[in-house]
C-alpha cells in the first residue's frame, strides 16, 4: 500500500512562488530606444537584447530603483533626463513557469553617448519599428516596448 500525498490548496497556494518584481526602463532617444545586448558577466539572458532592468525590493520605491538603474547601467542622471514617466505594471510569466511583477518607466535623453557598465556588452539606438528583426531578445521585451506611449 503506497501513501500519496497531496497538499491542501492553502498549502499550495503558501508554497507557490511569489513574483519576483523588477523594473523596466526604455530608454529613448531622438524617437529610438535603446536596446542592449546583456553581457556574460549577468546569470540571466545573457548575450540576449533587452531594456535597462533591475531587480526591486519588496519594501523599495520603483520610481528610485528604475533612476538608480539608468544611472548604474548607462551613466545618465535625471539631469541627463528630458522626460521619465512611469506605465503600466506587467505581469508575465517565464517559461519556467515563475511569474514576473514588471513596472514600466520611459525615459527620454538628449544624450547619445552612454557608459555601460559590466551587465551590458553593447548597445543600439533602434526605430522602433525595427526592433523586431534584433534576433535574441528577452522573452518579454516586446510586452515593455508596447507600453511606450504613441
Amino acid at each position: 500500500m503506497s501513501d500519496v500525498y497531496a497538499p491542501s490548496p492553502a498549502l499550495r497556494a503558501q508554497a507557490s512562488p511569489l513574483p519576483r518584481t523588477v523594473v523596466a526602463v526604455v530608454l529613448s532617444w531622438r524617437g529610438r530606444v535603446g536596446l542592449f545586448k546583456r553581457s556574460r558577466h549577468v546569470g540571466h539572458d545573457a548575450g540576449l537584447w533587452h531594456c535597462v532592468t533591475g531587480f526591486l525590493d519588496a519594501d523599495g520605491s520603483a520610481h528610485a530603483q528604475a533612476l538608480l538603474e539608468l544611472y548604474e547601467e548607462t551613466g545618465l542622471t535625471a539631469a541627463d533626463l528630458t522626460g521619465f514617466r512611469a506605465g503600466p505594471v506587467l505581469e508575465p510569466a517565464d517559461a519556467h513557469g515563475g511569474h514576473w511583477q514588471v513596472h514600466t518607466f520611459h525615459a527620454e535623453t538628449t544624450r547619445r553617448k552612454l557608459r555601460l557598465n559590466r551587465e551590458h556588452d553593447a548597445y543600439r539606438w533602434v526605430r522602433p519599428q525595427s526592433v523586431p528583426r534584433f534576433d535574441g531578445q528577452v522573452p518579454w521585451l516586446r510586452d515593455v516596448l508596447t507600453t511606450l506611449p504613441d
